[in-house]
């Protein structure tokens, strides 16, 4: 069985004063959500440390949140879970209750392979039936994001992957200031909303794999419009948004000789560039310059919670607005 979760406060919680260990951001974002929902998602996972009852799920999951906002390590997750009471109140648990090792919550991560995108959806679209996403329009776009190993020294000798300890992680090349320079690593993908930078889509792919690939993927259906730089204008795509009535603010490839492109796209890249926003957000406060772990799955996972994570408090931010 899981550890249930305690009725009644502790006696160490009881003679806490009241105003001991709050954090009123926490606070908020635990007002936010209906938790039942994603409880609901996480049923079929099972943690069991030898010999122990396992953890409740919502207790690990709110973890890795914490995880993801603060930037922790396992082992440090571990130890401000042990020391930190505004901590132990957003997860759910009382002053007299173990805290989860890092051991366990690695494994407990491993268990969300598979279960992210619901995850992620049980999360969202709670915050989208508030109002908080405007629906006006998705902007969508990618950014290279390099391998927790280091990469191969001769990228001609593994064509388009990684090495043996990353075989998910692949080269691609990038022309800037018209020199090309070499990546290695992963490409994530986004559906950002238009006027609020929520995160309703995402995806996670090897560097080979084109930004049209997943455009697709990225077009939620009930947006007013899509938009997305040149790398995006595709043949499929376009259908994909008639086929939907979405309305169309892809910027069009160069054609020589033709002033309707380049006045579209004047127009259209001030809109769609917004989304870089999103991605210096994860570079810089996120670290998400290098992924944490090896293999796509692992990966895609922590892209999950890290989307959750920057949603549940960009909603926080828009409540207030």
């Amino acid at each position: 069985m899981w550890r249930e979760k305690s009725r009644q406060k502790s006696l160490a919680d009881a003679v806490v004063a009241q105003g001991m260990g709050q954090n009123e951001r926490l606070r908020r974002i635990d007002a936010l959500i209906d938790w039942s929902g994603v409880e609901a998602q996480l049923k079929g996972i099972h943690n069991r440390r030898e010999g122990r009852p396992a953890y409740l799920p919502l207790v690990m999951f709110k973890s890795l949140l914490l995880q993801q906002w603060y930037q922790l390590s396992d082992a440090e997750l571990e130890e401000a879970l042990a020391d930190r009471l505004s901590f132990r109140r957003f997860v759910g648990l009382n002053l007299d209750q173990a805290v989860p090792d890092h051991s366990t919550l690695w494994r407990f991560r491993q268990e969300l392979v598979g279960v992210d995108q619901k995850l992620f959806l049980a999360v969202t679209e709670q915050l989208e039936a508030q109002g908080f996403a405007l629906k006006r329009g998705t902007l969508i776009d990618a950014t290279l994001v390099e391998a927790s190993v280091r990469a191969p020294r001769d990228q001609h000798s593994h064509p388009g992957q990684g090495n043996r300890l990353d075989p998910d992680a692949q080269w691609t090349d990038r022309k800037f200031a018209g020199s090309k320079k070499s990546y290695f690593g992963y490409k994530a993908h986004l559906g950002v909303d238009h006027g609020t930078d929520l995160i309703r889509r995402y995806a996670l792919t090897g560097n080979k794999t084109a930004e049209s690939a997943k455009a697709c993927a990225m077009v939620c259906g009930d947006e007013a419009r899509v938009y997305a730089d040149k790398a995006y204008h595709t043949v499929e795509l376009l259908e994909h948004l008639a086929h939907h009535g979405v309305g169309d603010g892809v910027m069009r490839k160069n054609f020589k000789h033709s002033p309707a492109v380049a006045r579209r796209n004047r127009r259209l890249s001030p809109v769609r560039a917004a989304v870089e926003r999103t991605f210096a957000l994860m570079k810089s406060h996120y670290r998400y310059r290098r992924v944490r772990y090896r293999g796509l799955l692992r990966n895609t996972v922590q892209l999950a919670l890290m989307c959750l994570a920057i949603n549940l408090r960009r909603a926080v931010v828009l409540s207030t607005a």
